[in-house]
């Protein structure tokens, strides 16, 4: 059966709102803000884990990288609800919740690049993208875990880890999900590099 327009255009409506609101809110602007600095004026200027781990240690940076993975997640959550929460056996997402869930994360990543609550100053969306595949593709994600605790055991390198793991992910996914699914998640990642340009532009002039 052929979902109705009206139905579909609602839950993207609720899933693009909601991702976008969800990802707008600062986590890395409110931890640093509670220990008298904002990480868009100091290092390089991002507001996230990696900015806010410089100044705080892993420790003091661990709810930056809680919170913005958790806002994917529930984002994630958000759209596959209210796509009516179809998913495949493996809880990948499937039918119907695949363009809201994915609209979701879209939306949520968008949020945190440029937040409504910070100004419009925002990060990389990364640990947001990586939080939201987790429920888009759960035994994907759970082998990029895997990737990324070997990477690093093998590189003493939390960092080469995580790139590893994340960069691996539409690869990981092919296994789960059809080839349009693994596409939507290089767009998504198409996003992160966007910013990541961004910034080099930004470096640049400065």
């Amino acid at each position: 059966m052929i979902p109705s327009p009206v139905p579909l255009l609602v839950s993207l409506l609720v899933s693009v709102i909601g991702g976008y609101l969800l990802g707008s809110v600062p986590v890395a602007v409110l931890v640093s803000g509670a220990h008298g600095f904002d990480p868009r004026e100091v290092g390089d200027r991002n507001p996230g884990f990696w900015n806010v781990r410089e100044r705080l240690g892993a420790r003091g940076a661990a709810p930056v990288f809680a919170g913005d993975m958790l806002k994917g997640v529930l984002a994630g959550l958000l759209g596959l609800a209210a796509g009516g929460a179809h998913t495949t056996g493996l809880f990948v997402v499937a039918g119907p919740s695949v363009a809201s869930t994915y609209a979701a994360v879209a939306a949520a990543m968008i949020g945190h690049a440029w937040p409504v609550f910070a100004a419009f100053r925002g990060g990389r969306s990364i640990l947001t993208f990586a939080g939201g595949f987790a429920v888009i593709c759960p035994p994907a994600f759970a082998l990029a875990l895997a990737l990324l605790a070997v990477t690093a055991a093998c590189t003493r390198s939390f960092a080469i880890g995580a790139r590893a793991g994340v960069f691996a992910l539409p690869v990981l996914q092919l296994p789960f999900a059809p080839l349009v699914h693994v596409a939507a998640t290089g767009a998504l990642m198409c996003l992160i590099g966007l910013r990541f340009g961004q910034a080099a532009l930004a470096g640049r002039r400065s």
